[in-house]
């Protein structure tokens, strides 16, 4: 059998379950936070596993990769430095090419004002912070989650202000107002359109509400989607968590890299 056609089962998984067979064809796009890391109580406050750069760093010298995050790519620079990956941000309303070139999504002046009036509402609501993307905003409530339904309202009120740019989307203990047109599939799309990901097979893997967009892209463009964690979702295959998920991703690059000479 060649390496093409080689599954990757997972322990105790039944055989519907199991994950899409390896393959050198792919071009891998990761979710962040609940995909790679595990959820902090802000979101500063996480941390990278051992050995995972060090993973993806043998992974995009093998395939094309590339992160596919609600953070902005000046934070997925942080988290994962030295790596500079192609990356889009902000839910795809920044992305960066694999040969450096950035496409940003056109900034609204009436933004400062919806982020003065949510910053003025988590104000008073201890455990509720506002998070400033630069092309929108995010309303985390992890700190108060009994806040869901009024940090929705709130954020909701203000896009009612914002007008037709704007989209409002739910995530994991956090509301967002970001721009409308730009999401995680179009993301993919736009990346699957250049080189190197171009002709290759789409791996899109999230956890996240947001990630559907993602999923369905890679499902149009005949490729693989993987939920990480439980929930109804496009995906065609799953992962229980970021241990998980870790773990599969190393475990592709050691099948991708080629035997030792002699061996």
């Amino acid at each position: 059998m060649g390496r093409e056609g080689i599954s990757e089962r997972r322990p105790g998984s039944a055989a519907a379950a199991l994950l899409p067979p390896f393959a050198t064809n792919w071009a891998v796009f990761l979710d962040v936070d609940g995909t790679l890391l595990e959820f902090g109580a802000q979101p500063e406050d996480v941390s990278i596993r051992p050995g995972l750069v060090r993973t993806l760093e043998r992974l995009r010298r093998l395939v094309p990769l590339a992160l596919i995050s609600g953070r902005t790519i000046a934070d997925l620079d942080r988290l994962f430095a030295p790596l500079t990956l192609p990356a889009a941000g902000e839910h795809g309303a920044e992305r960066r090419s694999r040969d450096g070139r950035t496409h940003v999504a056109p900034a609204s002046p009436g933004l400062a004002r919806a982020r003065a009036h949510l910053a003025a509402w988590a104000s008073g609501h201890p455990g509720v912070r506002v998070e400033d993307k630069g092309l929108g905003l995010a309303l985390h409530y992890r700190g108060a989650p009994g806040l869901a339904a009024e940090a929705r309202c709130a954020a909701h009120d203000e896009l009612q202000r914002l007008g037709t740019g704007f989209v409002l989307g739910v995530g994991q203990m956090v509301v967002e107002i970001r721009p409308k047109g730009w999401d995680k599939g179009r993301a993919v799309t736009e990346f699957m359109a250049e080189p190197p990901f171009a002709g290759r097979v789409p791996v899109v893997v999230g956890d996240d509400a947001t990630d559907e967009d993602g999923f369905a892209a890679a499902n149009r463009l005949g490729g693989h989607s993987i939920k990480v964690g439980a929930g109804p979702t496009v995906a065609r295959w799953r992962l229980a968590g970021v241990a998980e998920v870790v773990g599969w991703l190393d475990r592709y690059a050691r099948w991708l890299e080629p035997p030792p000479a002699g061996g």
